[in-house]
């Protein structure tokens, strides 16, 4: 389970002003953010055109964490803030902790799909309070708050504010209406916030009371678990909480991963082999997206739909840098070069 220090739970809970919620909000948004490179990572190690199942499973979580960036970066902007995502107070590095992660000793990597990676990174970002079905006794830590406890204090505090603290300028707000399957609209009053909120997190973790999300979906969590355990959940009468793992078997071919070098660095490869050359390229997309996404919620938000053409292009990218091998001082290091998410500064 991810855990959250409770000193920003108390920052929340003494917000004063709209501007006192500021910085956990950025803080959101940056937690938001910093599971897409690892998800992506996994899901682009997979050969294309096997694992499909395990690769629309990931690929889901992606664009709804880039779902949930949005509404944190919305909200941040509705209550008179800016986000900025294109400079290195943002941008994570990696292998290291989530924002606002202590307590738990989650490290998170850049690593190929594996179902550990799945079991004790993936599904340990995006663990509930109490998982349904799962013992929880041992993670039970009162002087740690879930990322969902840490969005419900947020959504009681700006509640309890009321729409005064709405002071954005509604223009900023970016609702791109071909993406997201109609998820995503404007936040300008603290109801809207509290929608928004929700729908982070049961998309994530669920409900206390089912897997589901608002749309019918499984959360995240049970997403992952489903790879975990190669079986789909299935509505089951007989289940005291009305699922278990009876469905379908999910098809897993382990030799149809690609063997990425974890935690790519662009220092680690000869820069002018192909490797180097693909990495470099990789970044510079990178560094494109970020910008494009900055951008977008700064004042020019048609640039989302610029920044969504960059994250094909990235996948493009990606796809062709795992399969190249990785070649370090003149030599094959005898694994593939992985994706590098290194921000260099590049025009918007």
């Amino acid at each position: 389970m991810l855990r959250i220090a409770p000193q920003f739970l108390e920052q929340v809970k003494s917000a004063e002003t709209g501007a006192d919620l500021h910085e956990m909000v950025e803080h959101a948004i940056r937690l938001e953010f910093s599971t897409i490179p690892p998800y992506l990572t996994a899901m682009l190690s997979l050969h294309p055109g096997t694992n499909r199942e395990i690769w629309s499973q990931i690929h889901e979580v992606v664009v709804e964490e880039m779902l949930h960036m949005t509404i944190a970066s919305n909200l941040l902007n509705a209550i008179g803030g800016t986000p900025s995502l294109n400079t290195p107070d943002f941008l994570p590095t990696y292998p290291g902790p989530l924002p606002m992660a202590i307590g738990g000793g989650l490290i998170v990597t850049l690593e190929k799909f594996s179902l550990d990676q799945v079991r004790n990174v993936f599904m340990e970002i995006e663990e509930p309070e109490k998982p349904i079905d799962i013992p929880s006794t041992a993670l039970a830590v009162p002087a740690f708050s879930t990322i969902g406890g840490f969005y419900e204090a947020l959504k009681a505090q700006i509640l309890a504010m009321g729409d005064a603290i709405f002071t954005g300028e509604p223009s900023r707000q970016v609702v791109p209406t071909d993406w997201f399957g109609g998820k995503i609209f404007p936040v300008l009053t603290a109801s809207d916030a509290a929608r928004a909120i929700d729908l982070i997190v049961e998309e994530g973790e669920g409900t206390p009371d089912s897997p589901l999300d608002p749309d019918g979906e499984f959360a995240h969590y049970y997403k992952f678990e489903e790879i975990s355990k190669l079986r789909r959940i299935k509505a089951d009468p007989n289940s005291p909480v009305g699922f278990s793992f009876s469905g379908d078997a999910i098809a897993f071919d382990d030799q149809a991963v690609w063997n990425i070098t974890p935690n790519q660095k662009l220092s680690d490869l000869d820069r002018n082999s192909l490797a180097g050359r693909r990495a470099s390229q990789f970044s510079f997309v990178y560094s494109k997206l970020m910008n494009a996404l900055h951008s977008a919620f700064t004042g020019a938000p048609e640039q989302f739909e610029v920044a969504m053409g960059l994250m094909f292009e990235l996948k493009l990218a990606g796809q062709m840098l795992v399969q190249i091998p990785a070649v370090s001082n003149g030599q094959p290091t005898g694994l593939n070069a992985g994706p590098v998410f290194e921000y260099s500064s590049v025009p918007v």
